[in-house]
């Protein structure tokens, strides 16, 4: 499968061009998409939801999407809960704080 980047530009670009963007790579075909949002300085809720809505345009249509962002760009999207829109979800660290598992003799801290 061939694997598309689209560059988002701006941190408030325009959703109905992303999403027609989008629309437009999927037509010629099976295809993966990255959003590479790298260069994306100041990241905003209008960033994330221009993002959130073309992964859901690409989910509908059945192509993969991912997004390449920034670290700013990174942590608000865990925040709001699409982290999963960064892939490789695996290689990342849990979350500070989060325990792994509980042993029956561990005390509540």
């Amino acid at each position: 499968m061939e694997t598309r980047t689209l560059a988002v530009e701006g941190p408030e670009p325009d959703t109905a061009e992303l999403c027609a963007r989008v629309y437009e790579l999927c037509r010629d075909g099976p295809v993966g998409i990255v959003l590479d949002a790298g260069a994306v300085a100041a990241p905003t809720l209008a960033t994330v939801q221009a993002l959130a809505r073309a992964a859901l345009t690409a989910r509908r249509l059945g192509v993969p999407l991912r997004v390449r962002a920034a670290p700013g760009l990174v942590g608000l999207l865990e925040l709001v809960g699409l982290g999963e829109l960064l892939g490789e979800a695996e290689q990342r660290e849990p979350p500070g704080g989060v325990q792994e598992g509980v042993e029956p003799d561990d005390l509540p801290v």
